[in-house]
């Protein structure tokens, strides 16, 4: 940390979503935040615009070919421009940085978060994918290394704050809330002609393209259940999910003697990024107030898990383990990519998954090189099954 007192972070996917709402908290607090890294995958124009506002040690665009775009634009501005994956790496490592905030959607995020673990670096994690896919090997190297992990979706961070001031006591189970997306009301059969406009109209909550998709299949909380395990070392038995339209409350903690705490707000990612940022202090901040007479019903069902299969899926991998959670998420990142590119249907998504999971061989103990191996081999089991339809 500079000597100025700021906290130095570097925001990987600073183009998408968590980083966009990350760099409004920082606008907001520039005595408290020093951006020194930002990276995107392919919005060169918007990392330019990002890299010149609050001008960062360096920048690093994933897509070679628009490297030379981004570097012409920030040469004479004292800006460091890398490309490439291994670039991403090696950025995360840097001693001014003092925290690494992981944004970059699906498995693509999980070397850099190793690499700033094992540099040492605090991580706020808006990236399930890494705990879903290499969930045993991270949480023992941050241990290892002495490195906290900061969740920052909504749902974890909930939980996260409700367990503030409960160190020893025990919890008997979480509870994870799901707007249930934009089909919450209609019926399995209809779901089979949706559009990817139509699966694309989160009712709640304005985030990406692959985890709207994933909300409207609910594989999204599927991928919680698995990352909470992980986070706060429960069982699949322990965590519980249930349908909540009005996205208010973000997830309870029930705790052995019968009481249950609950985080409220507004649908809004601004305060779970803010809390992790700065965790365990609470910054002043002026964004909208939740306001019970705003919602005076506050509504609850199960899940239904026939038309939402992804969760039983998803407890199923996580029983299995080994490489099992890595083949999901591998089968599902593949279907969601195919669904938006209008090679497959709605239902296929889930049935894509099942089947790569039928098809894999599991390994109790896998290695880094195991995961990565897996991820590369499901995808292509994954494409062949896209091409003959599923």
């Amino acid at each position: 940390m500079k000597q100025n007192g700021k906290k130095n972070i570097a925001i990987m996917g600073s183009t998408g979503s968590i980083g966009v709402q990350t760099l409004e908290i920082a606008r907001a607090n520039p005595e408290r935040l020093q951006i020194e890294a930002l990276s995107a995958l392919s919005n060169a124009d918007l990392l330019i615009r990002q890299a010149l506002e609050f001008r960062p040690n360096c920048v690093v665009i994933a897509e070679q070919s628009k490297y030379g775009y981004v570097k012409d634009a920030l040469q004479k501005h004292d800006i460091k421009v890398y490309t490439g994956a291994d670039s991403l790496c090696q950025v995360v490592q840097m001693d001014t940085i003092d925290m690494v905030l992981g944004a970059i959607v699906g498995i693509a995020g999980l070397k850099s978060t190793v690499a700033a673990i094992k540099a040492g670096k605090s991580v706020a994690l808006a990236n399930k994918e890494t705990l879903v896919v290499a969930g045993a090997y991270v949480t023992q190297l941050a241990r290892e290394k002495g490195v906290n992990i900061y969740p920052v979706d909504s749902e974890h961070s909930a939980i996260f704050q409700c367990l503030a001031g409960e160190y020893g006591n025990k919890i008997e189970k979480v509870i994870l809330t799901a707007s249930g997306g934009p089909f919450r009301e209609k019926q399995r059969e209809l779901l089979a002609n949706v559009t990817k406009e139509d699966a694309l109209q989160h009712p709640n909550w304005n985030m990406g393209a692959k985890i709207t998709i994933d909300s409207a299949t609910m594989m999204n909380k599927g991928l919680e259940i698995i990352e909470a395990g992980w986070l706060f070392g429960l069982k699949s038995e322990q965590i519980d999910v249930i349908i909540h339209p009005q996205s208010v409350i973000h997830s309870l903690v029930c705790f052995e003697d019968g009481s249950v705490k609950a985080q409220l707000g507004l649908p809004d990612m601004h305060i779970p990024i803010q809390y992790a940022l700065f965790y365990p202090e609470r910054i002043l901040s002026s964004y909208p107030r939740f306001n019970f007479r705003s919602f005076p019903n506050l509504t609850f069902q199960p899940p239904d898990s026939v038309k939402f299969p992804a969760l039983n899926l998803a407890r199923e991998a996580m029983k299995a383990g080994g490489v099992m959670p890595c083949v999901m998420n591998a089968a599902n990142e593949a279907a969601v990519g195919a669904f938006l590119d209008n090679k497959i249907g709605f239902l296929d998504i889930t049935d894509l998954v099942e089947k790569c999971m039928q098809r894999a061989f599991n390994i109790a103990k896998p290695t880094l090189e195991d995961l990565i191996n897996c991820d590369r081999e499901i995808r292509i089991i994954a494409a062949e099954l896209c091409r003959k339809k599923i």
